[in-house]
């Protein structure tokens, strides 16, 4: 007596079931994929503020970034002056690459300030023959 069940037929199906299913629960546990974009604390790192105190700079740096420094000042969870200068924060991750973003595009300024300086003093000091 033959049997009709074949083992080969249903063997990738269950397979990719059984896979994706791993795959799902892996991603639940470890919160990834979720789409809920819960806050988490990340630390941020800034240059020193001149003239400014480190924890007004650390406001007005998350307040750009999240419309309002109340809303900045709820976030923030401690300010680093003394070894590092940044703070830790509880933002989701929209927020954070948000601030990564604007840090980002204000050291690509920077640079090209610093390149267009140079430029200048180049220019003319082979003007002025210096």
């Amino acid at each position: 007596m033959k049997s009709n069940f074949n083992l080969n037929s249903w063997s990738y199906p269950l397979l990719a079931l059984l896979a994706l299913s791993l795959l799902v629960s892996i991603m639940a546990e470890t919160g990834a994929g979720n789409g809920s974009g819960e806050a988490e604390v990340h630390i941020v790192y800034t240059e020193k503020p001149e003239g400014e105190e480190p924890e007004a700079y650390h406001v007005r740096t998350l307040a750009s970034v999240l419309g309002s420094e109340e809303a900045a000042k709820e976030a923030i969870i401690y300010s680093y002056k003394t070894a590092a200068s940044g703070f830790s924060a509880k933002l989701t991750p929209e927020q954070t690459y948000r601030v990564f973003k604007e840090k980002k595009d204000r050291w690509n300024e920077e640079i090209q300030r610093l390149e267009l300086y140079k430029m200048y003093a180049y220019a003319v000091g082979s003007v002025t023959g210096h």
